[in-house]
């Protein structure tokens, strides 16, 4: 099944699964290296698997926790069928698989219910229309004076030579 399959440098893509146990063994799976156990792949990011029971979204449900939360798009998510669902889910992030590609083997136990992605940022832009935003519009700053200011060094080599003389006449 291609759902199961994870690409190689997968980004923003979520697995939701029903999980059909007890709440026991559900409130196990949080355990690290539990979830990689029961998804058949080793290595998983335990902060990239939230799995908890249904009710706990309580008014949002999980059509909120996807659209807002994890930044699905509502073209995506069928309202009906995700407010059908109780009982305990799994939301397994891609980023959990650092990269890598693997072949999810799931238990019996898990039920995918669906395969989601997260809207990306649009990174394109108009051109900035402002008048602030042309080359050289910044104020210009006054042309410095270009000579050389050595008084400060002049000062700091005399203290400097009479502070040696003073320790030469004390030790002569």
């Amino acid at each position: 099944m291609n759902s199961l399959t994870v690409a190689p440098h997968e980004r923003g893509v979520i697995r939701l699964f029903a999980l059909d146990m007890r709440p026991e063994e559900a409130k196990f799976l949080r355990e690290p290296g539990a979830a990689d156990q029961i998804l058949g792949v080793e290595g998983l990011d335990p902060d990239q698997i939230d799995i908890f029971p249904v009710s706990d979204l309580e008014d949002l449900g999980l059509y909120g926790y996807l659209n807002e939360g994890c930044g699905v798009s509502k073209d995506q998510l069928d309202h009906n069928m995700l407010a059908g669902i109780d009982g305990w889910v799994m939301v397994l992030r891609s980023a959990a698989f650092h990269d890598r590609a693997a072949t999810l083997k799931p238990d019996p136990r898990l039920r995918l219910i669906g395969l989601y992605t997260e809207e990306a940022t649009n990174w394109a832009g108009g051109t900035i229309e402002t008048e602030s935003a042309k080359p050289y519009s910044a104020a210009q700053t006054p042309a410095s004076d270009e000579t050389p200011r050595r008084v400060g060094s002049a000062v700091l080599a005399v203290i400097i030579l009479l502070a040696i003389g003073g320790l030469l006449w004390l030790i002569l």
